[in-house]
């Protein structure tokens, strides 16, 4: 017998008139008349081919059939509201999982934080972290692979929007024992020249690059080395071996490992850390809930840093 055969509503009036023994009962729970909800059961032992009360002046009764098939109705009826109920946190954007992909450091400090916050309010939202190098979040959003992202600007092209969420200067970390360390606040980039240096990721290293493409030849900074990670970076600078240069957020890495930072002047880099999403297509209802939460929650990170 093909589903759509009876409709959602008899079996509520079935339910409500079997579980009150009476017309007029179930009729005031659903908001019906008596006459409405005896001929939504009239329509459904039609459809079913036997009868589903016995009936009298005094008491409405479920029939033998009626009580072989009240599990059944009771059962259906349960998954309809669940499946009700698992839209409507859809919809209000309270269920569901949402990847995001951020570098190490925000994806091991920023973000767990946020999880954490977020989940107070929404425990059923599901945030599952992807660890994913600054070259390859814009790529990531755009192929769908995460749903958004979060990390240092890149270039984004147009189906990917980046939405600036704070600046970071870009600083120098060293031990406290460092020549460096001893020196007034600000260095000069002039002053890095001759300094070992350890980069983590092609992209410190080209944005060191970048910006002293105009400087002399004698003046340029060139890494001695260049690290996938950043912690790898930073344990060689708290060994002494070199400096690191990164933007000032990740001191939440850098300062348990005593290293010391120090602001690099003319020019001073500034480094936007932002979030990435999707401009093509749609983001669910539980990723733009946690997208609109990012933008607020991590530039407070930040702050608090």
């Amino acid at each position: 017998m093909p589903l759509t055969r009876f409709t959602l509503r008899q079996i509520e009036a079935f339910m409500a008139v079997a579980e009150s023994h009476s017309f007029t009962l179930a009729a005031a729970r659903l908001g019906l008349t008596a006459q409405a909800v005896s001929q939504l059961i009239a329509e459904l032992e039609t459809i079913l081919d036997f009868r589903l009360f016995d009936r009298t002046t005094r008491k409405v009764a479920l029939s033998s059939a009626g009580r072989d098939f009240v599990a059944s109705a009771s059962t259906l009826l349960r998954h309809v509201h669940a499946a009700d109920s698992a839209a409507n946190d859809v919809r209000n954007r309270a269920s569901g999982v949402v990847r995001v992909g951020a570098p190490l450091v925000l994806a091991s400090t920023a973000l767990p934080i946020a999880m954490r916050d977020y989940q107070a309010s929404k425990p059923k939202v599901v945030v599952r972290v992807r660890d994913v190098p600054v070259d390859q979040l814009v790529d990531r959003v755009a192929d769908g692979d995460v749903d958004l992202a979060l990390g240092p600007d890149r270039h984004t092209g147009p189906s990917v929007a980046a939405t600036p969420l704070f600046d970071s200067a870009w600083v120098l970390w060293c031990v406290p024992a460092h020549p460096l360390a001893r020196h007034r606040r600000a260095l000069r980039w002039a002053e890095l020249a001759g300094v070992a240096i350890v980069c983590a990721g092609r992209d410190h290293e080209l944005n060191v690059a970048q910006m002293h493409r105009d400087a002399p030849a004698g003046t340029r900074v060139t890494p001695v080395d260049v690290v996938d990670n950043i912690s790898t970076a930073l344990g060689i600078a708290a060994q002494g071996l070199a400096v690191t240069l990164a933007p000032a957020y990740i001191g939440v890495l850098a300062n348990p490992l005593g290293l010391v930072m120090k602001r690099v002047v003319e020019p001073e880099s500034v480094r936007k850390v932002c979030l990435y999403t999707p401009a093509t297509r749609a983001l669910s209802p539980a990723a733009a809930g946690f997208a609109e939460f990012l933008a607020t929650r991590i530039p407070r990170w930040s702050n608090e840093g």
